[in-house]
């Protein structure tokens, strides 16, 4: 399945968890369908997103792709995986739960359950 997350870009905290989608939909149309990058771009924040949402929007920056790219583009790959390094943690704390863990059942209902999950892990936090 696929489930969108979005987190706080200073410490991580899972703020926002899509319903979920059939594994066979891509990250950036799952992002298209739950328009990501309209409401980023509505704050005038940026986003990061990994190489598989390249070509998203603007606001959505994205590491570049291939192999044998100059030291300019490895440097800037570097340092895009340091500042997202707090969106991996988000999508952590949330897999560290079991019931998301040894989830069975069918994609609607995951939906519900990572929200659920979602709502627990923001109440855990405080």
């Amino acid at each position: 399945m696929n489930i969108q997350v979005v987190s706080a870009p200073d410490d991580g905290e899972p703020l926002w968890t899509s319903w979920s989608l059939p594994c066979a939909v891509h990250d950036t149309k799952a992002a298209r369908i739950w328009k990501i990058a309209e409401r980023i771009g509505a704050t005038g924040l940026i986003g990061l997103g990994d190489k598989g949402y390249t070509g998203l929007a603007e606001v959505v920056f994205c590491p570049f792709k291939g192999r044998g790219k100059p030291q300019w583009k490895r440097d800037a790959n570097s340092e895009h995986a340091k500042l997202r390094s707090p969106a991996e943690r988000a999508i952590a704390q949330l897999k560290n739960w079991d019931v998301l863990r040894r989830l069975r059942c069918c994609p609607h209902r995951a939906g519900q359950i990572t929200r659920a999950v979602l709502v627990l892990q923001l109440r855990e936090a405080r």
